[in-house]
């Protein structure tokens, strides 16, 4: 039988132009253990890694004559060397030199003709420290036959890397003959599936908008009552190039919760989450960014996020593996008091998720054939397939472990997620919380966010703000 990409992992290749790659990035930062960590160590870490998952060696492939959609073949010319790369920062390497250099790597696509991620090694840090940038095609990320590379390579205590004997052999890759002539057995023995992979691989772009407004329809979900009132026109959504600048950051979640501790804002909605100061910090840094660019801002002025959200038995600060959902977030720009801003933004959450307003896993699964993938590939997912009209920005906040992971004997200091953007939004935030830290990375198009280091500065005073504000 043909690994055949499903539906919505096809329209991830086919949706990606020279402004759109859709692959998923993250930057890990670590501190170099006594023993020092080389290429070599990664390369064997890797290698040892990718053993169990299959997919990090196998390609795309397409079916001759579009007789179905794409399928994963074995990469009889597996390079381990091509994917794990090496490079360097002039010492001491800053962050800035590093959100440069990510930027750089994070515009260009990967290699159809090879397996879709790839991993650097960046040495020269600052403090000691060097850095894993990783990509990874969106396509290839489900949660269950790909994970994202910066999970696979991480471990709960530290440990030396052996190599392992690679015993590792490519099936034969099938020719174009039989892939047709598999394709036309699958034909038989089950059309649906030939069918659904000709959907998603031919007529992808209006299968997926036709599956958004008929699973909406049918549904009646947030979507529709969200789509009815377009997101407004901002400074954000405007045409989109092919050069990235990215921006790390790194806050100190005690502070959140401190604010959050306080409970103010939600009435008999519950109380104030985390996640809920997150989006309060930065629709105020928003507010902030927006004026210092002159832009005509009312009491009444909001920009809609998207924000998925990790929850378990209605909690929605739980660990990372448990239900999600996706609100749609009205968030006050034109609010000039912060302690206002959090309690408007408490309510709409908690009356989303109360009212079951926001859009859970099975539901986007129906509305664009999403597998079950890991958070920030979700939010990535979810931004790429969704109308342009329906959000202005991406807001992926996912709680991570709060005690400390390795790769090998190294241990992580932070970890970055760098959310692609869709077209006509200039930017993303992905967060990650880990161990006593919040991470924050921030994607936008080069041209039309050159002032990005303007609303990283507004992230951390509107921060300041909310923990200086008293109840």
């Amino acid at each position: 039988m043909l690994d055949r990409l499903t539906p919505v992992d096809s329209s991830f290749l086919y949706l990606e132009g020279p402004a759109t790659s859709m692959h998923v990035g993250s930057v890990l930062v670590f501190d170099m253990p006594e023993g020092g960590f080389d290429h070599d160590t990664l390369l064997d870490l890797v290698a040892n890694r990718v053993a169990y998952v299959h997919r990090y060696r196998q390609r795309v492939r397409q079916v001759p004559a579009g007789l179905g959609g794409p399928v994963w073949v074995d990469d009889a010319d597996f390079d381990l060397s091509y994917h794990v790369r090496r490079s360097g920062l002039p010492r001491p390497g800053s962050m800035e030199q590093l959100s440069e250099f990510v930027a750089r790597v994070q515009s260009r696509p990967l290699d159809r003709a090879r397996p879709l991620w790839e991993i650097y090694l960046v040495e020269g840090l600052a403090d000691d420290r060097f850095a894993l940038v990783s990509k990874t095609h969106q396509a290839m990320v489900d949660g269950v036959h790909g994970l994202d590379i910066g999970q696979v390579i991480l471990d709960e205590s530290p440990n030396d890397v052996v190599p392992i004997a690679q015993t590792w052999t490519p099936s034969p890759e099938p020719s174009d003959v039989e892939l047709i002539t598999r394709s036309a057995i699958n034909t038989v023995t089950s059309p649906r599936r030939l069918w659904d992979g000709v959907r998603g691989g031919v007529t992808d772009l209006r299968h997926t908008g036709g599956r958004v407004v008929e699973a909406a329809q049918q549904a009646g979900t947030a979507l529709v009552r969200t789509a009815a009132s377009p997101a407004p026109d901002t400074p954000l959504n405007t045409h989109v190039g092919s050069t990235r600048r990215v921006h790390l950051i790194d806050l100190d979640l005690e502070d959140f919760r401190q604010v959050r501790g306080r409970r103010f804002g939600a009435g008999d909605l519950g109380h104030v989450t985390v996640n809920d100061v997150v989006l309060a910090t930065l629709t105020g840094a928003l507010r902030e960014w927006l004026m210092t660019r002159g832009e005509p801002i009312s009491s009444s002025s909001t920009l809609r996020a998207m924000v998925p959200l990790s929850i378990e038995d209605g909690e929605v600060e739980s660990q990372v593996g448990g239900p999600v959902v996706a609100a749609f977030v009205d968030l006050p720009v034109g609010e000039p008091s912060p302690v206002m801003r959090l309690q408007q933004v408490s309510y709409r959450m908690a009356k989303q998720l109360r009212d079951g307003r926001a859009i859970g896993a099975a539901g986007i699964a129906g509305l664009a054939g999403f597998a079950a993938p890991t958070l920030h590939s979700m939010a990535a997912r979810a931004a790429s397939a969704m109308s342009r009209r329906v959000f202005n920005l991406v807001i992926s906040n996912v709680p991570g472990p709060q005690e400390a992971r390795f790769a090998g004997p190294a241990r992580l200091w932070a970890t970055y997620p760098v959310i692609p953007l869709a077209q006509r939004q200039a930017l993303a935030i992905g967060l990650t919380s880990y161990d006593g830290r919040v991470h924050l990375g921030l994607n936008a198009d080069r041209e039309a966010m050159p002032d990005l280091n303007v609303l990283a500065e507004c992230i951390d005073s509107a921060l300041a703000e909310l923990v200086a504000t008293d109840d």
